[in-house]
């Protein structure tokens, strides 16, 4: 089979090209495809993965080119890892939202708005010439913003287009882990949108759940522990553990005391709950107040005035630190050993991963253990695998709606588990989203709809929509200036005629 990543000068390619040599008997991937527009950045990784398949028996094919045709020829997968822009396009949408007052993070705010105002056409022509070229391929969305990139491509592919994210799994592997509970033993409530979504149950299986024969869906047994891993430990928390009774006011969802949810148990258990990342950035107290477990982008929406004092006082924004550290990087690609110049600098970028909210609530280093669950590449090869093998498992997905979330409509893009297997990823049954978290979402998906709108029409007052209807913007003025100065700034918004 063919796999082909488009955005493949990327700086996370050879993190997927790992984890194909090392699944490369179970995956069937015989060629991979690296197209980039930017040719130099191409040859760069080219070298990266011509050095980490040296000596691995059976690696895949390496085929390089800058014409989207050819690469999209005759794909059976395809991974869309686009930035439109660069990474120069990413320090202006930070600095463009920070002169203006508010937060310009790439997916969250001012910077997202942005940054799918300028994706969203490119995607909308990519996901066209798969259709025609490769109609029977699956597309795997990596591109950010995921959901709303994702809901773009499915204009013209439908379901076979699938948006993921290592947050969500990440997450729920960390919190498994802190319960001692095994991923076997346990099906997940979490929903939202991409970057805004909340872990809010974690149920025991029973004899009666359809998927208590088998974990996580039926492809998990057969796959080992799956992306989330195993907590490991003696059992979960509430298994003979004195703490296990204790109540937590609102916690976890719906029959939290009383049907085998070991998050609400978690939530009563400081020291475990601060004992991973997202419980020491949130802290336990706010954690109680939600009764859930947020994914951590919900930092920017819970703290934006101490998160955006906190960037302000750093010395360089996320993307002016990315677009020198991969400047180095890429140059010393051409001159010294390949792998290990890479590794050297996705190390340094995964230590440095937010870390001013994490400075700012005092939540100390971030957690990289390279022996844990897989990341972006993780997730997107077990979502291949289940479908090119008819290997069901369960993932946590960026999809179309089919009333998963019923505060949504139907074609909405969300964020929840599902169940993968040959005929694609579907939405699977799970509890209410908590009511804290609906508007929240909400008007989000108000502001990606008015993108899509003001890509349809080339309409600047659609675009101020956008910008004004996202809760850390607001308003209708600051939305305009900011349309009006990104619009300065990048060529790909000329399409935003004035009105």
């Amino acid at each position: 089979m063919r796999l082909t990543i488009l955005g493949g000068g990327g700086f996370r390619v050879p993190l997927v090209h790992r984890a194909l040599l090392a699944d490369r008997e179970r995956t069937g991937i015989t060629e991979l495809v690296l197209h980039d527009v930017d040719a130099g950045r191409l040859d760069a990784i080219g070298r990266v993965l011509t050095a980490q398949a040296r000596g691995v028996p059976g690696a895949p094919r390496l085929i390089t080119t800058t014409d989207l045709d050819t690469a999209v020829t005759r794909a059976d997968f395809v991974f869309c890892a686009i930035r439109v822009g660069g990474l120069r396009g990413r320090v202006t949408d930070e600095r463009v939202a920070l002169e203006a007052g508010v937060l310009g993070q790439e997916t969250v705010g001012a910077g997202g708005i942005s940054y799918g105002l300028r994706t969203v056409p490119e995607a909308r022509r990519i996901a066209a010439r798969i259709a025609r070229l490769a109609p029977a391929a699956w597309t795997i969305n990596f591109t950010n913003p995921a959901g709303l990139v994702t809901e773009a491509m499915a204009t013209h592919l439908g379901d076979r287009v699938i948006g993921i994210c290592d947050s969500p799994s990440g997450l729920v592997d960390r919190v498994l882990r802190a319960l001692g509970a095994d991923a076997g033993t346990v099906r997940v409530d979490y929903a939202g949108l991409n970057h805004l979504g909340w872990l809010y149950g974690v149920h025991l299986l029973g004899a009666a759940d359809p998927r208590a024969t088998d974990p996580l869906g039926v492809g998990a047994r057969r796959t080992g522990t799956g992306l989330w891993g195993s907590g490991g430990g003696t059992g979960p928390l509430g298994a003979g553990d004195s703490r296990a009774g204790t109540d937590v006011p609102g916690a976890a969802g719906p029959g939290a005391q009383g049907d085998g949810n070991l998050l609400a148990r978690l939530l009563a258990d400081r020291p475990r709950l601060e004992s991973f990342e997202e419980g020491r950035l949130f802290g336990a107290d706010r954690l109680r107040d939600l009764g859930a477990i947020p994914n951590e982008y919900l930092h920017y929406y819970y703290d934006p005035a101490g998160t955006l004092a906190a960037v302000r006082r750093a010395a360089q924004t996320r993307g002016e630190f990315l677009l020198g550290q991969q400047r180095r990087c890429y140059a010393e690609i051409l001159v010294r050993d390949p792998l290990g110049a890479w590794l050297g600098a996705w190390r340094e970028r995964e230590a440095t991963y937010m870390a001013e909210n994490r400075e700012l609530t005092g939540a100390g280093e971030r957690e990289h253990d390279e022996s844990r669950p897989a990341g972006y590449e993780g997730v997107a090869l077990a979502v291949m695998r289940a479908l090119a093998l008819d290997e069901p498992t369960t993932l946590i997905l960026n999809v179309r709606n089919r009333g998963a979330v019923t505060v949504l409509d139907d074609g909405a893009v969300v964020e929840v588990p599902c169940t993968v297997d040959a005929r694609g990823a579907s939405p699977q049954r799970i509890s209410p989203l908590p009511a804290h978290g609906t508007g929240l979402i909400q008007a989000v998906k108000t502001a990606e709809r008015w993108v899509l709108r003001a890509v349809d029409s080339g309409s600047r007052a659609a675009a101020v929509r956008a910008m004004a209807a996202h809760p850390l913007v607001g308003s209708e003025p600051l939305a305009a200036r900011l349309i009006d100065a990104y619009r300065a700034e990048f060529p790909e918004l000329a399409y935003l005629r004035a009105g």
